[in-house]
């Protein structure tokens, strides 16, 4: 009984101790900040030259993933010839009739190319962070830029671009349930602008203290008082 008690006792704190740790992916399939050693995994078994440490907190973490440890004040820094961009969207009243969407864009403070801009067409928050993503790209190619790094703080729209859209246009644009893709034109739109360009996306959670992220969520709300052009 003794030596069952001290097994279980072990066990559960081995998992408690694991459970509190963060994966910090800075080169694999999909970069970013995992809570498990599973999903860490899968963006790193088998990806040629992997980049990926364990840490006990969330800071270190994404210091690890931006390539230095600097601060959530700072900016992280481009890696070799990537340029680094924000992007965010918001959507006040989202789902509802007088709903307003904005995108913002910050690629540095007093940058020319910062963009605050009221979202045209159907205002929800989703569309809205697709969109801001999609403005990006176009300012990046404007500028004859080939490398992009796009921190969002948008799981969705992460997932969507590297996971699902090809799916989707394998299946007609309909999901695994059957149903219609309810945001195809926007995700086309993204899809179609991704070509041509080499593309990092870099998930950031969002309102945890990153400047650029901050910024790109204040352009975004400024965006949503505008007026639709």
């Amino acid at each position: 009984m003794l030596r069952w008690l001290v097994s279980v006792l072990s066990h559960s704190c081995f998992i408690s101790k694991s459970d509190s740790m963060f994966y910090a992916v800075r080169k694999g399939r999909r970069t970013g900040v995992y809570r498990t050693w599973a999903e860490c995994q899968e963006q790193v078994n088998k990806f040629p030259s992997a980049s990926f440490k364990k840490f006990a907190t969330e800071k270190d973490a994404w210091a690890f993933v931006r390539g230095a440890a600097l601060g959530p004040e700072q900016q992280p820094e481009p890696a070799g010839d990537f340029a680094v961009v924000y992007t965010d969207g918001c959507c006040s009243g989202n789902g509802r009739n007088r709903a307003r969407a904005g995108i913002g864009v910050y690629w540095g403070p007093g940058h020319p190319l910062n963009i605050s801009e009221r979202l045209p067409g159907r205002q929800t928050n989703q569309r809205a962070e697709i969109h801001a993503a999609c403005k990006a790209i176009e300012q990046a190619k404007s500028q004859n830029i080939k490398k992009l790094i796009i921190y969002t703080d948008s799981k969705f729209t992460i997932n969507g671009i590297t996971s699902w859209v090809d799916n989707w246009k394998t299946n007609g644009w309909r999901t695994s349930s059957g149903g219609s893709v309810i945001n195809k034109e926007d995700f086309e739109r993204l899809d179609n602008l991704s070509k041509d360009i080499e593309i990092q996306w870099m998930h950031v959670p969002g309102h945890a203290g990153f400047r650029g992220n901050e910024e790109a969520d204040r352009l975004a709300r400024e965006g949503a008082s505008k007026q639709t052009s």
